[in-house]
């Protein structure tokens, strides 16, 4: 059955068909399986569709004669549900592909499953997942339904993105369900018509395990659902069952430990449809008493309970609170959501919708949580509504919105009346801080939040673990380790044992305690499947990535990116994207693929995030961009206004927590402004020393040598970064060291020091090349054949160009200009000029152009 789809989400599938078929220089075999429903026969279609406007023979159904097929222009066969086709088809047309083994036949088959006959006869099979939330939104809209976001994410999860499901309820369901955000959705008429009929045909003890395991909806034990059911002949029982295809055992069915599930969510909907309200009722408040686990005994209660019930209600938002305490925010999200479906009083009702929306954002579900928004801001102003609004502005990077909603927060709230929420929104200003890298008055709201929360609450964990990077950046350094010291002692488990692990994490690699950072990074991102948050989890990633490419790790860096991206997108959650896209941007640009570095660059730049942690690593990355194309005029204009934000972010003067003086100081040193520089780096140089950060000591010494070298004090600026080698000896930082060996070389190669220059070079190259950095190894191959120590004579051309003006020659005639060109060869313009002047003589040519066309 082809379900007109318009064949959405499928474009990387069908680009490797197309792109496999008609590239096809033999014979080629290609199975395609999806759940019934879940689109083959559209993509079927549509590959048809295309492959004909490619000029390809397409043929269909296996009733048409392949041997007319195999006459040596490229064709395709098309046959849909192989897996009820004729096996003899299957054969034949391997063996004429064996007689024929240069004929450009493609032969597209789909299948439910691939069967063991099917499959050892074509071993190729691209299997269709479900459709994600953007193809499922795409849809509806095509269908013509405005959909409400959150209910967008349900049909996903609910359908299992299988296409045909999808648009069944699109068509089925009336307009007003599809604009409610808390809209629960049915199965499809289809749907319940096949497991009614299938259900008449059971036993009724087979019936009844059937509807149990739907009932139940959870792994529970098999046991659990026996006792609901009332069975006696078990093993009979659940062969049927599985037989029926409506559940499905996820392992081997053994012991009463296994678990059997509904089939798919939308078969659970039809079975509990089947069984009627009153009858479903009945087995939830049984099931209640069953299972052990308090959380789902309430679920079972509240989905019994048809009418609001403020006892009921009350126990579950005391559950809610328990759940939130211990950090489970997706589990307290939807315990405050069915509290307040069961509570009638208006004001406890809106703080309890309200709370579950603040526990999906502490959670990381900004996308569910931002989709409640017109909720939230339908009902009355309280210092919680606030709080939240201002909880999911700050996890959109919107600055100024979350500032005057916890202010308006902060003025209302009764101290003696709301203790915890006022607890509460301190906590956010603490988050509010730290994105602003801000030091004191970080630690100033912490140390309230606490005192109000108490140590143990989740606002005061969560205040606890932030204080100590305030702590760090008001350069308290020791009280930070100690802090952390406490907490890993104290918060050893749960949920909450993940944000302590980032903040300690996030601290060590500030202080160049490489190993002890992995370590807790890597541990706080493996506990995202245990429980831990989405937004925790990708704090965790960001700083594991600048991790791993400080420590020259830089394909895994670009891995931990990928993985931060796609937290990101599924969350909803901006505010730590242009971290990782930094990463992304440099390890790009170091490799020679400065259009991917834009990519990163611009993916940030959309966010348009006004937050300090986010504004400072996208100019950073912007200010790779230009430095890997040698414009360091370009360089100083994009991190002049971190000069300007440096007086109000402590994070931005502490040293090792952002790498930018080095670099705005090198910029202004190959720019001429030799004087800048200076005053630039004089205050930063005194706090590295006074605080005894060897890393961030090794770039300002990398700066000052560079300074030091353009206005001629080569012994000095040869102090500088021998000290620069020496404090990074051991941290294992390689680009750091390959940055620091690169510049030495430049500088002693303009001070005349070839042999010298040559071999700090050769270091910088060994390094950049162990990290896979093209483009700054041909850089330093251009700087060593400047050098002319190790320029072979081949390498010359018949008129003699010093190894300078080769460099000069290869650098003007790739397009760049004269100050570029300087910038690169690390000498000034003038002596650029110079050097074309002669370039010019001796090769006979008169301009720049002429030259670019005698070396072409």
């Amino acid at each position: 059955m082809i379900i007109d789809a318009a064949c959405v989400g499928r474009e990387s599938e069908l680009s490797e068909l197309t792109g496999r078929i008609v590239g096809a220089e033999g014979p080629e075999f290609i199975l395609i399986t999806a759940p019934s429903g879940g689109g083959k026969s559209t993509v079927l279609r549509r590959l048809s569709e295309t492959l004909r406007g490619r000029g390809v023979r397409v043929a269909g159904g296996a009733e048409h004669d392949p041997a007319s097929l195999f006459d040596g222009a490229p064709a395709v066969l098309l046959i849909d549900d192989a897996d009820r086709s004729d096996p003899n088809t299957l054969h034949r047309l391997h063996e004429l592909a064996d007689a024929r083994p240069d004929a450009p036949v493609s032969t597209v088959l789909t299948a439910d499953a691939a069967t063991s006959a099917i499959a050892d006869l074509l071993p190729d099979t691209m299997r269709l997942p479900g459709l994600d939330r953007s193809a499922v939104a795409e849809i509806a809209l095509r269908r013509g339904r405005a959909v409400h976001p959150s209910l967008i994410d349900e049909l996903t999860r609910h359908t299992a993105g299988r296409p045909r499901e999808i648009v069944e309820l699109l068509d089925e369901l009336p307009d007003r369900l599809w604009s409610r955000a808390d809209a629960s959705l049915p199965a499809p008429r289809r749907v319940v018509a096949e497991v009614r009929a299938g259900l008449a045909e059971c036993r009724p003890e087979t019936r009844s395990l059937i509807e149990a395991i739907a009932v139940l909806n959870a792994p529970e034990s098999l046991g659990a659902a026996v006792r609901l059911a009332g069975v006696n002949d078990v093993l009979a029982a659940v062969d049927e069952a599985v037989g029926t295809g409506l559940v499905r055992p996820p392992a081997a069915v053994g012991p009463a430990a296994s678990a059997l599930a509904p089939a798919s969510p939308v078969v659970r909907a039809a079975i509990v449809e089947v069984i009627g309200p009153r009858r479903a009722g009945l087995m939830h408040e049984r099931a209640a008493e069953l299972v052990d686990d308090p959380a789902r005994s309430l679920h079972h209660r509240v989905a019994a309970t048809p009418i609001p019930d403020p006892n009921l209600a009350d126990e579950i938002a005391e559950l809610a609170d328990a759940r939130g305490s211990a950090g489970e925010w997706a589990e307290a999200a939807e315990l405050y959501r069915e509290a307040g479906r069961l509570t009638e009083e208006p004001l406890r009702h809106a703080e309890r919708v309200t709370r579950s929306v603040d526990s999906l954002l502490a959670d990381g579900d900004c996308l569910t949580a931002a989709s409640m928004v017109p909720t939230v801001e339908s009902l009355r102003e309280t210092p919680l509504r606030n709080a939240t609004l201002a909880y999911l502005a700050i996890l959109r990077g919107r600055s100024a919105e979350a500032r005057i909603r916890l202010d308006r927060a902060w003025g209302i709230v009764s101290f003696e009346r709301e203790p915890d929420i006022a607890a509460l929104i301190a906590q956010r200003y603490v988050l509010h801080c730290l994105v602003r890298c801000q030091g004191e008055r970080l630690v100033g709201w912490a140390d309230r939040a606490v005192d109000m929360a108490g140590t143990t609450s989740p606002a005061g964990v969560e205040a606890a673990v932030i204080r100590g990077l305030g702590q760090a950046w008001a350069g308290r350094v020791d009280e930070a380790v100690t802090s952390y010291d406490d907490l890993l002692r104290d918060v050893r488990f749960g949920a909450q044992a993940q944000r302590v692990a980032v903040g300690h994490g996030w601290l060590q690699l500030g202080l160049d305690h490489v190993d002890t950072a992995r370590a807790s990074l890597e541990t706080a991102v493996s506990m995202v499947d245990l429980g831990g948050s989405k937004r925790i989890t990708l704090w965790a990633l960001g700083w594991l990535a600048r991790l791993q490419f400080v420590t020259g790790d830089w394909d895994t860096a670009l891995e931990t990116v990928a993985q931060s991206n796609r937290v990101g997108a599924a969350s909803g959650i901006t505010l730590a994207t242009p971290l990782a896209d930094w990463t992304a941007a440099q390890i790009h640009c170091l490799r020679g693929d400065p259009t991917a570095a834009e990519d990163a660059v611009t993916h940030s730049s959309r966010l348009a995030g006004d937050y300090e942690i986010m504004q400072i690593p996208l100019l950073l990355a912007r200010a790779q961009i230009a430095e890997a194309a040698a414009d360091y005029n370009k360089v100083t204009r994009i991190l002049s206004p971190l000069r300007m934000l440096a007086p109000d972010t402590p994070a931005l003067t502490e040293p090792g927590w952002w790498p930018w003086v080095d670099v705005l100081a090198n910029a202004l040193v190959l720019d001429g402004r030799h004087d800048d520089a200076d005053a630039l780096l004089r205050p930063h140089e005194a706090r590295a020393d006074e605080r005894g950060h060897r890393s961030a000591g090794a770039r300002l010494r990398y700066a000052r040598g560079r300074h030091l070298g353009a206005i001629g004090d080569i012994v000095s600026a040869r102090r500088k970064f021998e000290e620069a080698l020496e404090l990074l000896d051991g941290l294992l930082l390689r680009h750091d060291q390959a940055r620091v060996n690169f510049a030495y070389g430049q500088t002693l190669r303009r001070a005349g020091k070839r042999r010298a220059a040559d071999t700090v070079m050769g270091n910088a190259r060994d390094i950049y090349r162990s990290l896979g950095a093209t483009a700054y190894v041909e850089r330093c191959d251009r700087e060593l054949k400047a050098g002319g120590l190790h320029a072979l004579r081949n390498d010359r051309s018949s008129f003699e160009l010093t190894p300078q003006e080769e460099s000069v020659t290869a650098l003007v005639t790739s397009g760049l200009t004269n100050r570029e060109v300087a910038a690169e060869l690390y000498i000034s313009p003038k002596t650029v000029q110079y050097h074309l002047t002669r370039i010019y003589a001796k090769l006979g040519v008169r301009s720049r152009s002429e030259l670019t066309a005698l070396r072409r």
